[in-house]
């Protein structure tokens, strides 16, 4: 089940839900719209490796927007702070977004119960689109979880991207190397 308008407020009212700002206009009748943060980053080494730290360079987009090229791959982050106590989000692209051929995420548009932080967004396009600091981006529908979370991501001893920071992350997979054997 998707939480409606008037559960996901009922669930801020509660604080199963936070969201950091909250602005009621950008409740849709079953989401909430996130809006792309000032900041984005690009991987330094052209060729990345799963077992390795792979490190970035963050640049803030500038007030007449940044224009975001097919041959890079970007990481952005969401304006909004989120934590989702009781219910797992999920972040999809807005149409509008999509229309314009930008992707937020490839693989990772779900999130965990207990997460709590800013979102970073996987962003690619298809050809060249000039972006901008607070453009709706992405939009957070929240599901209901059946069962007791015996481990929810914000306490969990393996969570990665427990740090709170309103700038991108890289990936963090060089952390689950070596390997366990089977």
């Amino acid at each position: 089940m998707i939480l409606t308008d008037a559960l996901i407020l009922a669930c801020i009212d509660e604080g199963s839900i936070v969201i950091e700002p909250f602005d009621r206009d950008c409740l849709g009748s079953n989401s909430y719209d996130v809006h792309l943060g000032s900041t984005l980053a690009r991987y330094v080494d052209t060729t990345l490796d799963a077992r390795k730290h792979n490190h970035i360079e963050t640049f803030e987009i500038p007030e007449d927007g940044f224009v975001l090229l097919p041959q890079e791959f970007y990481l952005g982050v969401t304006h909004e702070y989120t934590e989702t106590h009781k219910h797992v989000p999920f972040l999809e692209g807005k149409s509008s977004v999509g229309r314009l051929g930008i992707d937020i995420h490839a693989t990772a548009g779900k999130g965990d119960v207990g997460f709590c932080n800013y979102w970073t967004l996987e962003i690619s396009v298809k050809q060249p689109v000039r972006v901008y600091a607070g453009m709706p981006i992405g939009q957070l529908i929240y599901f209901v979880v059946e069962g007791d979370v015996l481990n929810p991501y914000n306490v969990k001893r393996s969570a990665k991207y427990n740090e709170r920071t309103n700038k991108p992350v890289e990936s963090m997979m060089f952390k689950n190397f070596p390997l366990k054997s089977r």
